[in-house]
């Protein structure tokens, strides 16, 4: 790595999107371990200014020239993007940290989750660095902590999914859906809602204002959805439990940001829920809001803007001594998507003594 002044050079590539914002706003809250930098985006967001550590900087267009001279590259853009990209930068000498799903199951591209797992950004033979989907960093954080304890086996999950998952589209969709069904009795006869709203659902199948959507993503085999794949697929690569049985099923719901997951996890021995809440109120990056006695549990309302993962409704099975139930909240753009990557990259920073 070549600092400059000491400090390396980083490039916020995608600055201009919803995670990028967030990761402008992250960078300019935490200690400030960089030189230079650099906003670069779509050639039609090229020249846009944007505030970073109180500073306005101009947006440049993604091409070889803005790449060279980096040290670390954050890249928040479509998939075939990053596919086109992310190994220029690599190429160029950058360490690239990439939010995208174009690396995660490359098996020469470590999936980094730093409460997790940090050791696996340290061997990185592509010169990237993949960072998982909002579903699977909204719950990976206190497994992993758990499975530290007592061993994960089997993991069930149901996920609860906000629109903004579905990027500015989703949001827009929900926004409109709300403005038509506001003040009416929409909801209580069958098909009411879809005749309101018309064939115009947004990135959803269905319309999601007063509703539930039993799918987030594409059609993969045997009925299975790409975002349940993902979270099977990627919890299984970030706890190195490659044979793990995963069950999930996606469901996106009428929240703007903050996925919600119901989780069953099975372990190798018998557990206490006093451990478990002991474990959990201790793991980085992790809260425990647990009283449902007072009516405290986590919900997307309190977690938003956040960057814990939260959990509540901590409970032993009824049925088997050896499996807990939770409830775990955590906000999709933070945590989710431009925490964690910001995370990884700073991980990578300090590596090469940048702070």
């Amino acid at each position: 790595m070549t600092a400059r002044d000491g400090k390396p050079t980083l490039a916020v590539v995608g600055a201009t999107g919803a995670v990028g914002a967030v990761m402008l706003q992250i960078l300019s809250q935490h200690a400030d371990i960089w030189g230079e930098i650099r906003l670069i985006a779509s050639p039609r967001s090229a020249g846009r200014k944007l505030a970073v550590r109180g500073e306005e900087v101009e947006v440049v267009a993604l091409d070889e020239e803005a790449l060279s001279g980096v040290d670390v590259a954050m890249f928040d853009v479509p998939d075939e993007i990053a596919r086109q990209w992310a190994p220029v930068a690599a190429a160029k000498g950058a360490v690239v940290v990439d939010n995208s799903g174009a690396f995660r199951m490359d098996p020469d591209v470590p999936l980094v989750v730093p409460e997790v797992n940090p050791h696996a950004a340290r061997v990185r033979p592509r010169g990237i660095i993949a960072t998982p989907n909002c579903t699977t960093l909204s719950m990976i954080v206190t497994l992993g902590a758990l499975h530290a304890e007592f061993g994960l086996r089997e993991l069930f999950v149901s996920s609860y999914q906000a629109v903004s998952g579905a990027g500015r589209a989703g949001i827009d969709a929900l926004r409109q859906q709300l403005s038509l069904v506001a003040g009416t009795e929409l909801g209580t006869s069958p098909g009411d809602l879809r005749r309101a709203v018309g064939d115009d659902t947004g990135p959803f199948p269905e319309p999601v204002a007063l509703n539930v959507v039993p799918w987030a993503g594409s059609l993969r085999e045997d009925g299975w959805s790409s975002e349940e794949m993902k979270v099977r697929d990627e919890s299984r690569k970030i706890l190195g439990l490659p044979e793990l049985p995963v069950a999930v099923t996606c469901v996106r719901v009428p929240v703007v940001t903050a996925h919600s997951l119901t989780v069953h996890a099975r372990f190798e021995g018998e557990v206490t829920v006093d451990r478990a809440r002991e474990i959990i109120a201790t793991a980085p990056g992790v809260v425990l809001f647990d009283n449902p006695a007072a009516g405290e549990f986590p919900t997307p309302a309190d977690v938003v803007g956040t960057d814990p993962t939260w959990v509540g409704r901590v409970r032993r099975a009824l049925d088997d001594p050896t499996a807990l139930e939770l409830f775990v909240c955590g906000d999709n753009l933070r945590k989710g998507a431009a925490l964690n990557t910001t995370q990884v990259a700073e991980s990578v920073a300090r590596d090469f003594g940048a702070s």
